[in-house]
């Protein structure tokens, strides 16, 4: 079943308080058909049935401009119960869209189906959309891409053309087996057998050179790439052989253009990359590897796709590879992060808030559960865990959002903590005495137009490593990151509050800090988890509750007559 858009043009009567603007203007509406189902793929000389969205891996792309609306309705003809996340859609007032499993709604169950109104406000760029039930979505996922409104065009000169470019993960065996067999013994997930771009593996993966996806380019054209990584649980390099390229936004907002030979990109992370086509006509391998700083295991693999120029020529016997850098240098990962800066131009203003009122500081760490009798599948036989503040999250049974709204009781606390239980060494000799964290389904409550401050702490507890945070609900200014311990009077000074990015998801390094800033008005229940898959199924997540402001217009929707029922 096919995707279909139609626009219609209709008044947009209300106000949308996002970011401190007004906008009140029309927009197109467009409609979506998603029917979930098994499908057949073969890769890697292996043939498995996945769980896909119209038979699509990846899925189909949603294409909208800044401001619209999308309905999506979803089919659930698969064998259990799944949920959508539009990430990166702020979706102002509207949390009963948002998608997260158990957090904003119950799973839409396999014969039923759900409509999803997806809300854009301000994103301008690429977004993506995936499942948010365990670990569909390394199979469930696609491109958003957000053109500028009607009169309006890029901050660059025109691209000749654009493409999508998703990374993802391939498991030669069932995703969802597998996690569910890694959660009843308490060990870690087995690693991908192959990363993927555009659904192909690519050179130099085992019965993948004739099927690498393939980028038809003309000499002397520039083109726009639109980077999603859809990966589970690996930070990514990527590079393109002897062509630079230009980054000119990340997570759907505009940045300084950044030319280099290389980037980084975490999980849950969104680039829109410009590269001109003035090589010699040839093919050249476009490449991505892992960055992984962690002594966990991981996929060693790299995935390849080729950018062939059009027009006669000799096709090379050897065809030209990216050099990226090792799998294990951070110093390279930062020299990219660290460049990375808002437009902040007259036409896309930032708007850094100064006075914070709510502040809040969270230790990320790999934990462990002590299972009787030593009978788990992790560590000395106990159960692999993770927190946020010592707290791991417990995932509900009734949706939280559902709870809130409605005052039902025992489905969560409202105590979730402005620090971590005590306070330690993060980075340097832990010990054992913050390897065993409490459970609980805990949230934090925000007062509507707070200026909020979060600061992520990675610890040395567990395995240390780069933790991409993901926060729903809002796009935050990425003020400061650094190595070691978070000191509010000294690395406050190291604060870019001038022209921060503006994003999504961001990697706290390992052994280190970062800091973020928003205003919190859009109201709702808004999930926040770490994006490497394993840490989120283990507990690294938490809910951020905004609430109601002192208007309707500041106060969160009326749910949909149709939501999924809870069982």
């Amino acid at each position: 079943m096919g995707s279909t858009k139609t626009s219609l043009i209709l008044g947009f009567l209300g106000y949308l308080f996002l970011d401190s603007l007004l906008f009140c203007s029309a927009y197109n509406v467009h409609h979506y058909s998603f029917l979930l189902r098994e499908t057949n793929f073969t890769r890697l000389c292996t043939t498995k049935s996945m769980f896909t969205v119209n038979g699509q891996w990846p899925g189909p792309t949603i294409h909208v401009r800044k401001g619209d609306k999308a309905f999506v309705n979803v089919h659930n003809n698969g064998d259990y119960g799944v949920t959508i996340h539009w990430h990166g859609v702020k979706q102002p007032k509207n949390p009963w869209s948002d998608g997260p499993e158990n957090i904003t709604q119950c799973p839409i169950k396999p014969g039923k189906n759900f409509t999803y109104e997806v809300i854009f406000s301000d994103e301008e760029g690429t977004l993506w959309w995936h499942a948010h039930s365990d670990w569909s979505r390394a199979t469930i996922h696609g491109a958003i891409v957000i053109l500028p409104e009607i009169g309006k065009t890029y901050p660059f000169p025109k691209p000749y053309a654009e493409q999508v470019l998703i990374l993802a993960e391939w498991f030669n065996v069932d995703v969802k087996e597998l996690i569910d067999n890694a959660t009843s013994t308490g060990a870690d997930p087995p690693k991908s057998d192959a990363y993927a771009l555009n659904g192909q593996p690519g050179f130099p993966n085992n019965c993948s050179n004739e099927t690498s996806f393939r980028f038809p380019v003309q000499y002397g054209k520039t083109y726009l790439l639109r980077l999603v990584n859809a990966g589970m649980n690996e930070e990514m390099f990527f590079g393109i052989a002897k062509h630079n390229i230009t980054v000119v936004a990340q997570d759907a907002a505009y940045i300084k253009p950044i030319t280099t030979s290389y980037i980084m990109i975490t999980p849950g992370q969104t680039m829109d990359i410009l590269v001109t086509a003035n090589q010699a006509p040839s093919y050249y391998y476009i490449a991505a590897s892992p960055f992984f700083d962690s002594g966990a295991p991981y996929d060693e693999t790299n995935t390849s796709a080729i950018l062939q120029y059009t027009g006669t020529y000799t096709i090379p016997t050897t065809i030209p590879y990216p050099t990226l850098p090792n799998v294990t240098d951070k110093a390279a990962a930062d020299n990219f992060t660290t460049r990375i800066r808002s437009l902040a131009s007259a036409e896309h203003p930032v708007y850094v808030p100064k006075k914070v009122t709510t502040r809040i500081f969270i230790t990320i760490s790999v934990n462990q559960i002590v299972c009787a009798n030593a009978s788990c599948g992790g560590p000395s036989g106990n159960r692999l865990s993770a927190s946020l503040n010592n707290i791991s999250f417990v995932t509900p049974s009734t949706d939280v959002l559902q709870a809130y709204y409605k005052s039902l009781p025992n489905v969560f606390d409202k105590d979730f903590p402005n620090l971590p239980p005590y306070k330690f060494n993060f980075t340097g000799d832990v010990g054992n005495n913050t390897l065993y964290p409490s459970l609980g389904t805990k949230a934090r409550l925000i007062n509507y137009g707070d200026v909020v401050e979060i600061v992520y702490q990675g610890t040395n507890v567990g395995n240390a490593e780069n933790h991409p945070m993901h926060l729903h609900g809002f796009s935050f200014y990425l003020v400061g990151t650094g190595y070691g311990n978070f000191d509010l009077t000294n690395s406050t000074k190291t604060y870019n509050l001038i022209d921060p990015p503006e994003v999504n998801t961001i990697g706290v390094p390992k052994n280190g800090w970062a800091a973020i800033r928003f205003v919190a008005n859009n109201p709702g229940v808004w999930f926040m988890h770490c994006h490497l898959e394993r840490h989120a199924s283990w507990g690294m997540d938490t809910v951020l509750i905004v609430k109601n402001g002192p208007t309707k217009e500041t106060s969160i929707r009326p749910p949909p007559a149709n939501l999924p029922i809870c069982s």
